[in-house]
């Protein structure tokens, strides 16, 4: 696999974009990697970085975007906060990604089993993960005002809900992105990865 460079940045479309973590994620899911030279790719980025996408993610150890996505040195951006949540500096970290860097796609990728979504339907409080878990609150509500009670299926929903609540605050706090995406510059994009699978399922 070739590394990216600014040439093939600006030929990538979001569709194109899209498709090639679509592609990456189907070799992951068939334990098939792409053969790529890691060290010539870290000699090659040492002069600048032309990422195609920014992906933010939980922390969670089991989701690691670039080898979910099978992509190398230079592809994507990963910004990783507990619950996939959006704040001031996850929003200028993409602002970063896709105005300055040149980045085309933005995705928020959440998962099944989520540790942050769980501990926020069940009312967790612990010194400053209290204060993470209230931008996930409103996910929660939402899904509590349908479903009554939070059983493990509602809890996925709400994982879900999360993820588009993140999309909404994304294009509304971000006038930046909200205009890149109605310019058809970038495409802001939802997905869950499944922790059972390894498969990526885009909203």
């Amino acid at each position: 696999m070739t590394t990216q460079t600014k040439i093939t940045q600006e030929n990538i479309t979001t569709k194109i974009a899209q498709t090639i973590l679509v592609e990456g994620n189907n070799r992951f899911i068939q334990n098939f990697k792409s053969q790529r030279n890691l060290k010539e790719q870290v000699t090659q980025t040492s002069e600048g970085q032309y990422p195609f996408a920014v992906i933010l993610s939980c922390i969670d150890s089991r989701v690691p975007p670039e080898l979910v996505f099978d992509q190398g040195i230079g592809d994507i951006f990963s910004v990783r906060v507990a619950g996939n949540i959006v704040n001031e500096d996850v929003l200028g970290s993409m602002e970063y990604a896709c105005k300055v860097a040149g980045s085309k796609l933005l995705v928020v990728l959440g998962h099944t089993k989520c540790g942050a979504v769980t501990a926020a339907c069940k009312n967790v409080e612990l010194g400053n993960i209290t204060t993470l878990l209230k931008k996930i609150k409103p996910a929660v509500t939402l899904v509590k005002s349908k479903k009554g009670e939070l059983n493990d299926k509602a809890i996925e929903e709400v994982s879900i809900t999360n993820v588009k609540i993140s999309m909404d605050r994304i294009r509304e706090e971000s006038p930046i992105l909200a205009k890149m995406e109605s310019n058809g510059e970038i495409n802001i994009v939802g997905a869950i990865y499944n922790v059972s699978t390894g498969a990526v399922n885009f909203l």
